[in-house]
């Protein structure tokens, strides 16, 4: 019954395997899933099969909780407006210990010991991430209504983006992994929103997926119940639930990425948790997948890749 189920498994799995050899997907880790420990490893090595598989992964990671931990512990207080964080001079420097110093190092020992080749950048290796200093400008909170004007400090908006490096790295079959800082053309250094810069690098490098792992099991109108979670959703969907509250917080930066990615045409995003066991795994390459599926438009004809 065992082997049986195995093989029952496999063969669900070959067409998937087949249809995303040598394609491209980006994968999106939540700060919290960059600690090193059991979970850490648990999704570096789904990420590692599935670079043995011969898929071309380009890992963007966060670290959020551990930039407001590092802030906390130095006696700042960490701001966020409509889940995006406010940037002074002194959490920027925080910023560059943590994203490029821990995290990144930490991401790419932890492929080592799978084996798998990985390389840690950031936005302003080779000038892959181009920003400009964002300008003050009214936001309103969509869950709360309250609209403001606000100066985000050191927070750059993407202008561009250039793919040599990582293009070049992916080919040889090593994992570019990136951290969310990037720099201007005249070298000030800033903060950019982690799935900002994974919905860009998707999109500019025609990837078939844009994965965000998080801390839960996708996107759920109730986080606290599990049977609420939506597990196939599309562009009008996302953008009800938002007005109607239940996408809120610092899940809004998150959703706003994944809608950037499906309109700059990438077919399938991915939201899962990265906690659960196998969880990528059972997301790709199963049919009934774990976490919440989106897509532009759940009525239009898929396409011929899963």
């Amino acid at each position: 019954m065992y082997a049986h189920a195995n093989m029952s498994a496999l063969r669900t799995a070959i067409p998937y395997i087949r249809a995303f050899e040598g394609r491209v997907f980006v994968v999106k880790l939540g700060g919290r899933l960059c600690e090193p420990g059991p979970g850490l490893d648990n999704v570096v090595e789904q990420l590692s099969l599935l670079a043995s598989l011969g898929i071309k992964l380009i890992v963007v990671h966060g670290g959020g909780e551990q930039l407001n931990a590092l802030s906390e512990r130095m006696g700042l207080t960490p701001t966020f407006v409509a889940g995006r964080r406010i940037t002074d001079a002194e959490t920027l420097d925080l910023a560059k210990m943590v994203f490029a110093g821990t995290i990144n190092t930490n991401l790419v020992a932890a492929f080592r010991r799978f084996d798998i080749p990985a390389v840690g950048l950031t936005g302003v290796d080779a000038g892959l991430i181009a920003v400009e200093r964002r300008p003050v400008r009214p936001v309103t909170d969509p869950s709360s209504g309250v609209r403001q004007d606000v100066d985000f400090g050191f927070v750059g908006n993407i202008v561009g983006a250039r793919l040599e490096l990582i293009e070049h790295l992916a080919a040889r079959r090593f994992i570019p992994v990136v951290a969310c800082l990037a720099s201007d053309a005249a070298g000030q250094v800033y903060n950019v929103n982690a799935d900002t810069v994974a919905a860009r690098l998707a999109i500019d490098l025609a990837a078939v997926k844009y994965i965000l792992l998080t801390t839960v099991d996708g996107v759920m109108l109730d986080v606290s119940n599990s049977t609420t979670l939506q597990t196939h959703l599309d562009l009008d969907d996302l953008e009800a639930l938002t007005k109607r509250g239940s996408i809120s917080g610092g899940m809004l930066p998150k959703i706003a990425a994944c809608v950037d990615a499906l309109k700059g045409g990438v077919p399938r995003v991915h939201i899962v948790n990265g906690l659960a066991q196998d969880s990528v795994l059972a997301e790709l390459f199963t049919n009934e997948g774990c976490g919440t599926l989106v897509v532009a438009d759940r009525d239009k004809k898929p396409a011929a890749n899963p």
